[in-house]
Parts: C-alpha cells; sequence; structure tokens
C-alpha cells in the first residue's frame, strides 16, 4: 500500500535499505527505519501540537518499540511516550523517553501495577473501571507521588475495534471524576477514548468519531461541574494536518504513531508534511513452480485496507524502478508466514539472494520481524544504529 509512496517521496531510503542488505549488514525480515526522516517527522509534529498547545506523546509499538525509533523522536522534541502495554512502558522507558501515558490501550496487570509506578510515574494513566482505578492510586501512594487518572469512556454510538471494548459510562463522568479524587494516591485528571478520528474509505478522509463528540459532551459536564484543566486524549490517525481540528473538538493531547514515520491511511493517498520512513525488507531464498519464495516472519496486511494487489521491489542492487516491481502472494493470516511467494515469470526473474522491499503500514510488535534503525541517509552516509526485536531488545544477529 506504502510502496509507490515510498518510491516517489523517499527513494533514497529504499535505495540505501537495499544497498546495506545486499551488503549483509541488514538481516533478512526486517523493519527498515530511517532515522533522519524520522526526526524530522517528530520535529514537525511537535511544532504543530507546541503551536495548538497540545502534549504530544509517542507510539512506538507499530516499530518494534525500537530504541533508536525513540532516540530520533527525541532528537525530534518529542520527550514522552504512549505505552499501549507494559511491554512498550519497558523499551520506550529504556530507550530514555519518559512514559507520558500508561494503561491505553491496554489496562496494567494487578500485579504489575505498584512496579508500574515505581519505575514510571507516569504522567498520566489510563484506567477502565473502579478496581484498575484503585490499583494504580495505591502503586503511586506505594511510590510517594499522586497519579494523575484518565478515565476511558463510552456512550451509545461510539466506535470501538472488536476486543478493545471499555470504559465508564460518559454519563456518569462526574460522579466518577469525584470517586478517583477519593482515592489515597490518585487524583482525577481527564477523559480519553480510541479511536478519535477514523480514516473514511468512501471519501479517502479522515472523519472524526462519535467517540469524540462523546469526550467533548464530557469535558462540557465536567466544566459545569466545577472542574478546570481537564485533559482530553483524543488518539487516532494522528499528522500534522488534523491536529487542529482535535484540539478544535478539545483535545489537550495528541499522540502520533504511524504519523512520525509517515504511514497512517490519509499518508497513502495525500501527500502530507510527514515523508514514509519505514519498509520491511526481506530475501529471496528459493524458487519453485514459476514463484520466487522470500522469507517471511513480519508479513503484516493492515485490515483497515480493502485487499489488494500486493507489490514488491526485488532486485540485487539499489533501485526503485518500476521494471524492479513485482506482484507477491501472501499467506493469509490462518497461515504461518514462513515465506511469501513472488511472482517469477518473464526476464529478470528473482533469484535467490536478491532483496524484496515492501511497504506495509506495518505493526511490527506482533510479528517476530527484526527492526533495523538506520541513520545518515539523508547525509548519504547510511549507518545501521540497531538490530533490535519487537521488544526493543539488541539482537546478536546474524546468531
Amino acid at each position: 500500500m506504502f510502496l509507490d509512496v515510498l518510491r516517489r517521496r523517499n527513494p533514497k531510503f529504499i535505495e540505501a535499505a537495499i544497498a546495506l542488505h545486499c551488503e549483509g549488514r541488514i538481516p533478512a525480515n526486517s523493519y527498515v527505519l530511517d532515522l533522519d526522516t524520522v526526526e524530522a517527522n517528530a520535529r514537525v509534529l511537535k511544532t504543530e501540537a507546541e503551536r495548538l498547545g497540545l502534549k504530544i506523546f509517542a507510539m512506538t509499538k507499530q516499530v518494534g518499540r525500537s530504541s533508536s525509533f525513540a532516540q530520533a523522536v527525541m532528537r525530534g522534541g518529542i520527550d514522552r511516550s504512549v505505552a499501549v502495554d507494559m511491554a512498550c512502558a519497558r523499551a520506550t522507558h529504556r530507550a530514555g523517553l519518559k512514559v507520558g501515558h500508561l494503561g491505553h490501550l491496554q489496562q496494567v496487570a494487578r500485579h504489575e501495577a505498584k512496579a508500574a509506578a515505581a519505575n514510571f510515574h507516569p504522567d498520566y494513566w489510563t484506567v477502565f473501571n473502579d478496581e484498575k482505578a484503585a490499583e494504580a492510586a495505591a502503586g503511586a501512594k506505594a511510590a510517594g507521588y499522586t497519579q494523575n487518572l484518565l478515565a476511558r469512556i463510552k456512550a451509545e454510538g461510539d466506535t470501538f475495534y472488536r476486543g478493545h471494548e471499555g470504559g465508564f459510562d460518559a454519563a456518569d463522568v462526574a460522579a466518577m471524576a469525584d470517586g478517583f479524587d477519593r482515592l489515597d494516591g490518585g487524583r482525577f485528571a481527564g477523559i480519553t477514548t480510541f479511536p478519535a478520528l477514523l480514516f473514511d474509505h468512501q471519501t479517502r478522509k479522515v472523519i472524526p468519531t462519535h467517540n469524540l463528540a462523546t469526550l467533548t459532551k464530557a469535558a462540557e459536564a465536567l466544566a459545569k461541574a466545577g472542574r478546570t484543566d481537564i485533559e482530553v486524549n483524543a488518539p487516532g490517525t494522528t499528522s500534522s494536518v488534523l491536529l487542529p481540528a482535535l484540539a478544535d473538538a478539545g483535545a489537550t493531547q495528541c499522540e502520533p504513531g504511524n504519523g512520525l514515520h509517515g504511514t497512517t491511511a490519509l499518508h497513502a493517498v495525500e501527500d502530507l508534511p510527514e515523508l514514509p520512513a519505514v519498509c520491511y525488507l526481506t530475501e529471496v531464498s528459493h524458487l519453485s513452480d514459476g514463484k520466487a519464495y522470500c522469507f517471511g516472519g513480519g508479513f503484516y496486511i493492515d485490515p483497515i485496507f480493502p485487499d489488494y494487489d500486493v507489490k514488491a521491489i526485488v532486485s540485487d542492487e539499489p533501485t526503485v524502478a518500476a521494471s524492479a516491481l513485482r506482484s507477491v502472494e501472501i499467506p493469509p493470516p490462518s497461515m504461518i508466514d514462513y515465506y511469501a511467494m513472488i511472482d517469477a515469470a518473464g526476464p529478470k526473474a528473482p533469484k535467490p539472494g536478491d532483496t524484496a522491499v515492501f511497504g506495509f503500514r506495518g505493526q511490527a510488535f506482533v510479528t517476530r520481524a527484526y527492526v533495523v534503525g538506520v541513520s545518515g541517509i539523508s547525509k548519504g552516509q547510511p549507518k545501521v544504529e540497531t538490530i533490535e526485536n519487537s521488544f526493543g531488545e539488541a539482537e546478536s544477529w546474524p546468531v
């Protein structure tokens, strides 16, 4: 989906990735990151968020919580992360990002709350129910501070991905906030939902969800109850061009993820300020029955897109030429992706060892791919900075 955008807007990145693979410096089955571009994208997002008075937290799970990615984001001016789970919190904390937001999307398990408070002191901690609020507050009390709590809220008509449901009834937000304030070690700080924005395939635009209206109404109810300085956290499909809409709706926080590497759904159909900065790279293993089988492990076709003809650049040298594009069959999610099958018909057929480059809106943290950070591409001096697993931990590749 993003290969055409990559070829057109960041061709030097593709060429550098292929060259490094051909030289034996990047493994097959890798999400590769252009760290210079990540830094520039972070600066664009940070500048716009600052202009609008929005707090900004970086999402890192899509690129496997890479430590070099986190450091590039920090160089771009974003010093805090949102951790969708404890694995994200551990990795981003280890990389040097302050944990700005914990507990959203995945809640913190009961016996991890105390350690999370003691080690991370998150700026904000999202809870879905009274039990989780009490656990977060107790952990903060034991660590000697008062935790800012965000309440995930929901109302009739809100949209949630299957498996993401949960939260407090938005109609009860004022009473719920009072309950948070009675917790020893906790205080009510604000409200959140997900997704606040979604890409619409018919209009090819990003539109507000009903959830965003729910946040706005809840914030108004809290204001009527005498509460001021309420935090409104509104993540989803975040690019710098969409931040004004969030601010206009009353949001005070934003959480770019795919926007940091230029791969939100909107980036696939419009040229936005953020440039694409991630590709998936692998290698041809063998040929069989007119197909070139390339190593898998990191294939992820985002289900937000309808089915499309997946293509890869397949070459034994750096190129972005259209003649190097080949159609690829990727095994369905019900199968283990040991390999994908590249069309090997016609001239310049792929051969074992060739590089294959894909453009995915990735979710590296749910794959078994390497994550490789490369600096210096903008200066023509590409250098591999890190080769890590999806937990942001160094891998001893090749063995």
